[in-house]
């Protein structure tokens, strides 16, 4: 299949172009794994048949994939290769969400996205490291401002062409303002110093990125927000973040429920029940996923109750990977123990969804004080 022809993506497209990476990727993630190197064939196999366009609208060169297809491509991805999804996950929401600005009048919006569609930019974010209260500084300079700190946790780095970032204005408290803004990866100042040795996601190369003295010109703010405030650009980026990041690790679930039944169906002593658990688990909190999408609607407003939803699905989701990989690695057994075996690397790599912002923690408390608010 050749992602060209397509015009208007059917859901079997989407999952059919998800598994034409998947395959390459899931080849090389054992070396990628061991080595903590970046998922280099996975991202020329994405290049390649145009995934990285999927959320493009199709006017604009892209695939025109909706928000729901997506999730659907990239629980197919995470299936086989959860590096692969993540790094890619990071992108394609932030292409969402240039596609709801602009759909909300953003006049750079439309540029940014003709060139993921036509040279084949790839995004990437430090949301992660920065969240409300980012410790990069600006400074006013004649025509823009400098840039200078550390961002952390800047997944899929060496493939980057342009990061979106934030940085504080002025001394970090109350009164201070962030702005928000997009900084070529080529951009004087700008370097990447490789720091990933983690735990699981190894594949994802998320990096640090330094500015050191990076001139960002006034024309390329994108917005602004109160410093320690979820609010504005950063509001918008977390309410499509939530989703996308969600499918990648349930399908890093998906892949270990996978294997486990298959390694089970040898086993005549095979817990039937545990087979059950882990398969409905799953089950359920892909359903929440994709009911969130559906209650919210392709064009979310930039409001908390949105924010809460997407969040809520996101818990469940990242929590119920983790406990059904749990459950899939009790299933497989002492196979399942071995180096090499996909579900001992999804065991580790489901480990990391807790982690992105909200955590699980702030999620239930968030929706504690919405509810006391709103009662």
């Amino acid at each position: 299949m050749t992602t060209t022809q397509i015009l208007a993506p059917t859901d079997a497209d989407v999952r059919a172009l998800a598994a034409e990476i998947g395959r390459v990727a899931a080849a090389h993630d054992a070396v990628h794994d061991r080595d903590a190197t970046f998922v280099v064939e996975a991202y020329a196999a994405m290049a390649e048949h145009g995934y990285l366009r999927l959320a493009v609208p199709a006017e604009l060169g892209g695939l025109g994939a909706s928000m729901r297809q997506v999730l659907l491509a990239e629980e197919e991805l995470g299936r086989w290769s959860g590096s692969a999804a993540l790094s890619a996950a990071m992108h394609l929401y932030l292409t969402l969400l240039q596609g709801w600005r602009l759909r909300h009048g953003a006049a750079d919006a439309e540029a940014v996205l003709r060139r993921v569609a036509d040279e084949g930019l790839v995004l990437a974010t430090s949301g992660g490291s920065d969240w409300v209260s980012p410790t990069t500084t600006a400074v006013p300079v004649e025509g823009g401002y400098r840039l200078d700190g550390r961002k952390v946790f800047c997944s899929q780095a060496p493939a980057a062409g342009v990061i979106s970032t934030s940085a504080v204005l002025g001394r970090p408290g109350p009164d201070a303002v962030v702005l928000h803004m997009g900084v070529p990866m080529a951009a004087p100042g700008v370097r990447i110093e490789e720091t990933w040795d983690t735990l699981g996601m190894r594949g994802t190369a998320s990096h640090d990125v330094v500015f050191d003295g990076v001139f960002v010109p006034e024309g390329k703010i994108m917005g602004k927000r109160p410093y320690g405030v979820l609010a504005g650009p950063l509001l918008v980026a977390a309410i499509h973040f939530a989703p996308v990041v969600s499918a990648a690790y349930l399908g890093v679930a998906r892949g270990a429920v996978e294997e486990a039944v298959r390694l089970a169906a040898r086993r005549p002593a095979t817990s039937v029940r545990a087979v059950g658990e882990m398969t409905a688990r799953l089950r359920v909190a892909r359903w929440a996923l994709h009911a969130a999408v559906a209650e919210i609607g392709e064009d979310p407003p930039a409001d908390e109750a949105t924010l809460l939803a997407f969040m809520t699905a996101k818990r469940h989701a990242v929590t119920e990977a983790r406990a059904v990989t749990d459950l899939a690695m009790e299933v497989a057994g002492g196979p399942a123990f071995f180096r090499g075996s996909p579900i001992e690397r999804a065991y580790r790599d489901v480990r990391g969804g807790p982690f992105h912002p909200l955590t699980p923690d702030a999620t239930v408390e968030l929706a504690g004080r919405h509810a006391l608010a709103t009662s």
